[in-house]
């Protein structure tokens, strides 16, 4: 029991220290090497997932946040790689911005995050029943699981040291990530109508792909039918190209 007590001390303080004291009788200088080793391996893995986040925040700013995420999350993973996960979710769940943080930070951490996700990510799109070179127009187009259809306040794609707007744009930003068969994880930026047609087609209604467009056309004000229908085609054709459309379905 005296040794589990020590471990706990000791792991509170490296969490810590700060607030919690070191435990009795181990040389300072010892105590300062595991300080550094467990604060900047955590550090380091989350600069190296979120380097645009992290050149935005600074030096001191990015170690004092790295340092608030390690002294009060409870990790819910024992993979290194999933922290990253964590640290989006933690920043997510209602957390209070300092003063020199972007109000962005939150959705640029997770737009940085996807590509993690995706890339070390184990699903692997099942091809039975589709026909890869199938008619997406007349067919039923099928969503990759490895495409994810994602809507942001912020424009998460442009955010860098030089361009930090105070306040978002009136639209909205969606972007399609996914990843190709040769493993490769790409960014897609596109327009309303067209996440609004992902949407419809990962549902799963089994409507044709000119079915859905001309449900689409019917939901956006004004639009012109004729001239949603080729572009909706011309952006089914590229989805596919790059994997995030794997075809039709065969036999709908």
């Amino acid at each position: 029991m005296d040794f589990k007590r020590r471990q706990l001390e000791f792991a509170a303080h490296l969490r810590d220290p700060v607030k919690v004291p070191p435990p009795a009788g181990i040389e300072p200088r010892r105590m300062e090497v595991y300080r550094q080793l467990f604060i900047n391996n955590l550090s380091g893995l989350l600069a190296s997932t979120f380097p645009v986040a992290r050149k935005i925040l600074g030096h001191e700013a990015w170690s004092r946040l790295a340092r608030e995420f390690y002294a009060g999350h409870k990790a819910q993973t024992p993979y290194f790689a999933e922290l990253p996960r964590e640290f989006v979710e933690w920043l997510a769940a209602g957390r209070e911005c300092a003063a020199d943080e972007p109000v962005f930070l939150s959705e640029l951490a997770h737009y940085e995050w996807v590509e993690l996700a995706l890339g070390i990510g184990e699903a692997e799109p099942d091809l039975t029943g589709i026909d890869p070179e199938g008619d997406l127009l007349d067919g039923c187009p099928v969503l990759s699981p490895l495409a994810w259809p994602l809507a942001y306040r912020w424009p998460v794609h442009r955010l860098s040291e030089d361009y930090q707007p105070d306040e978002p744009p009136a639209e909205h930003t969606f972007i399609v990530v996914h990843r190709d068969r040769a493993g490769q994880v790409g960014f897609l930026q596109v327009d309303a109508p067209t996440m609004r047609l992902l949407q419809l087609i990962g549902a799963g209604s089994g409507a044709s792909g000119r079915a859905l467009l001309g449900q689409v056309a019917q939901e956006v004000p004004g639009a012109d039918p004729g001239g949603l229908m080729t572009r909706g085609a011309q952006m089914l054709a590229l989805l596919r190209e790059r994997g995030a459309i794997l075809g039709t379905a065969v036999g709908i």
